[in-house]
Order: structure tokens, then sequence, then C-alpha cells
């Protein structure tokens, strides 16, 4: 008995080395056969290439003497595996050659298109983008503060994509007085702007800061739960929405879904506070509710920001695992996403485990995370560059764009768009990437319904 048990047992072990060898012996394989990828060339520096594929994926490969021009389509051929939620490439490139530009019969390059959540409106984005110069491009990649003075000629100037209200853009004033406020806007603004708020409940609002607008502050998500579980979260982004909407506010920086349930967390007093099942549903049921009311609604702060430290005031560096995010902080970012979040706002936190030198917004790994792991395919936003974390780094808007990054939130947008034109007419970043960005926005709005025109 105890030798058939041995030989039994010697068996399984035998088995088992066969199927390890197999296994080695498939990788080997798989790592000498020769691969290509299309792409788009994004930078060329210090004997590295960075190119973007058809789905977002940026990647840089070791190329030394590399000559293609930016913004160049090339196919690269390799040996190896591709990383897609990394940016810096393990391969062996073998060579790589210009291919020329296609596009689709309705004139849209092939590189644009995907199966996202707006590619039902991309060609009514491609024809507005053919009627728009240069600048009108530029400016629908800025969400900007809403600043002090010259707000109407600033807009009509820089033609911004939108402007994000804080509460003493609301102080004391009536309805009446923000929506003329707002539709003045919208009147002198070539193309209809964004209008945003962070009107999370409780620690940061902005509309409800005021009583004229709404008779009492709105709630936090832990509030509302416990008031009345996700059937009041639901009842609660409905109602809040209609009262946004009603005001001319058609995107709110919200909700929070950060993973936090240490009240001494920086961010526990504005995260929802439960695990991340509950965060999950929690993403999910607002989206949900969010859909059809007039107002879009924007996860974050990607890909989680855990227990680190206020980036509004310095530099965050995130120190857990790599596990450890994918498993507690991912799940209600890809919740929401499931159900149709259109936006996800990414934070300054630096994340070692996946790029320990720049932070998340400025880090085209974290950008791969979310398009790849996550299939997100709508827009991806930047918390403010006018942040401590991030506003003593050289070029950052510049940065940010070739990161991956859809729309710049800023404080400080003559330098900023002053920056990027620069960036094009140097050649740092190529106006086709710049027609690209643009042509996401426009689908985008002409997904949330605030422009209309013709097919």
């Amino acid at each position: 008995m105890i030798r058939k048990n041995i030989i039994w047992i010697l068996g399984i072990i035998v088995l088992l080395i066969i199927s390890i060898m197999l296994i080695f012996s498939l990788n080997k394989r798989d790592e000498l056969k020769t691969n290509n990828i299309e792409a788009t060339v994004l930078t060329i520096k210090n004997g590295e290439m960075t190119v973007q594929d058809k789905d977002n994926i940026i990647y840089t490969f070791g190329i030394e003497d590399a000559s293609a021009d930016i913004g160049e389509n090339i196919n690269i051929e390799y040996t190896g595996l591709l990383d897609k939620n990394k940016n810096m490439q393990n391969v062996k490139v073998i060579g790589y050659k210009t291919v020329s530009t296609t596009a689709n019969e309705n004139g849209i390059p092939s590189d644009w298109l995907d199966n996202g959540i707006f590619s039902d409106f991309y060609i009514l984005a491609n024809n507005k983008l053919k009627e728009l110069s240069l600048d009108e491009k530029i400016g629908q990649l800025f969400l900007v503060r809403y600043p002090d003075s010259n707000a109407i000629t600033d807009l009509i100037k820089y033609k911004f994509g939108g402007y994000v209200f804080y509460e003493k853009n609301f102080t004391n004033k009536t309805q009446k007085e923000v929506k003329d406020m707002i539709n003045k806007l919208q009147k002198v603004a070539n193309i209809p702007i964004l209008t945003a708020v962070d009107e999370e409940g409780g620690k940061v609002v902005r509309i409800s800061s005021n009583p004229n607008l709404v008779s009492e502050k709105f709630k936090s998500s832990k509030e509302l739960y416990n008031l009345g579980g996700f059937d009041k979260i639901k009842q609660d982004t409905i109602e809040k929405s209609e009262i946004l909407n009603n005001l001319g506010i058609n995107l709110n920086l919200a909700p929070v879904v950060d993973v936090s349930n240490n009240p001494s967390d920086y961010m526990y007093e504005r995260a929802f506070g439960q695990n991340t099942e509950l965060t999950s549903t929690y993403s999910k049921t607002v989206i949900e509710a969010s859909k059809g009311t007039g107002v879009s609604y924007t996860l974050k702060h990607f890909p989680g920001y855990g227990n680190n430290s206020d980036t509004h005031s310095g530099s965050s560096v995130d120190t857990r695992t790599y596990d450890e995010i994918v498993n507690n902080d991912l799940p209600p970012f890809k919740s929401g996403i499931n159900v149709g979040a259109e936006a996800v706002l990414v934070s300054h936190n630096i994340v070692n485990s996946i790029d320990s030198s720049n932070p998340a917004s400025l880090s085209s790994s974290i950008h791969n995370l979310l398009r790849n792991e996550l299939g997100f395919t709508g827009i991806i936003i930047t918390d403010d560059l006018a942040m401590s974390a991030v506003s003593s780094i050289d070029n950052a808007v510049v940065k940010a764009i070739l990161a991956g990054n859809d729309l710049i939130i800023t404080t400080d947008y003559e330098n900023d768009i002053k920056a990027v034109k620069t960036a094009i007419e140097d050649g740092t970043i190529d106006e086709n990437l710049i027609n690209k960005l643009s042509f996401r926005v426009l689908a985008w709005k002409y997904y949330k319904g605030i422009m209309f025109d013709e097919k």
C-alpha cells in the first residue's frame, strides 16, 4: 500500500515537472517569436521611443539612434512579450518602418477608432474638428478654474473646453444669478463648454454651500448610506443632478470611490468609508443613477488614494504593493466603468509599485492600467495642475498630455496653454495628437447632449 502511494506521488511529481517544462518551453517560444505593433510616435529621447497604439496604450521601447518623426505612424518589429500595463517594455526591437495613415469612409483616422463609449458620435466629432483652428483644438483640452475676473473675455480668447466652479463662485448668488452667469458663458462659447463642480457632499460642496441654491448642504456618502443604504444614495444622486442641471452645471467631479475605512486617512472624510466590495456597489449605484440626468459624473482619484497624504500641500508617495492596489483599489473604478462612467480623474500620488518616478497624473503606466486593465474608453482628467504635488514640475502640462490625459484641470491656464503651443512648435507634441484628444472631448460633448448637429 505504501509502495503504491509512493509511486502515485512520484507520478504526480513527474507530471508537474513535465507541465512546468512545457509552460517554460511555450513561454520561451513566445519570447523568441517575432511580433509587430503599429503605433504613433509620441516622443524620442535618450535612446528611447515612446509610442501610442490604437487602444491608447503607451509603450516605450529602447531604440538607439531612432530617427522617426514625432507623430509618424510606424510598425515596430520585436521579440519578447509586451506588458500593456507598463510603459517601459523589456523586449528586443528588431526594427521599425513607416506605415501610411489610413482613414475610414468618413475620414476618421483608423488609430482614433475604437468601440468606446462615445463611438456613436465620432462622425459628428470629426466633422466639427475639421472646422476648428489649432487654438480652438488646444482650448478643448482645458478645464480651467473659473477666474475672479475676465471669465468671458478669457473664454473668448482661449476657447476653453470648460470651467470648474468653486464655492466662492456661488456665494450669496440666487438661482437666477447662477443661471445667468453660466448662460452668458455658453452664449459666447464657440463650442458649448463643460461646467463642472466638486459636489461630493459632506466636506466638499460647492453649490449646496449656498442656502439660496439648496436648502441644506448635500450629505456625505457615509451619512447617506447610514440613513438609507444604497437606495438613499441613488435618490440623492438623482436629486443632486436635477439641481445641478437646472443651474446649468453639466459635470460633477464626483463620486470619490477611493477605498478608505481608516479614520486617520486623509481621504477618509471624503470617501465612502466601507470595504472594497461595498465601495464598488456605491460606485455602480451613483453612475447608474446619474444616467439620463444631464449631468456626467467622474470617478476619482485613480488608481485609488489609499492612506496617502494631501497632494494639495505637497508630494505624496504610495508605498503599497501592486497586488494591494489591484485587489483593493481598482474594483470600485471597474464597477463604475462597467455601467458607463464617462470620466475618471487621476490623482497626483506617486505610486511606487507602478511608476516610482512620476505622479500618477503624469504617468503613462498609470494611464495604461486604466485603459488596459479596466478597459476604460472615456475621458481621463488630471487633478488640478496647480496643486503642490505637481506645480513645481517643469512642463507638467506637456507631460500630462503625453502621459495619456484627455482633459487638463488647471488654474494657470495662460501659461499652460502657452506651454502646449510651444511644445507643438518645437516638435515635442505632434499636432495630430492634439487633434485626437480634441476629437475625443468633442465626441464626449455630443454624447452628453450639450452639442447638437445634423449627422
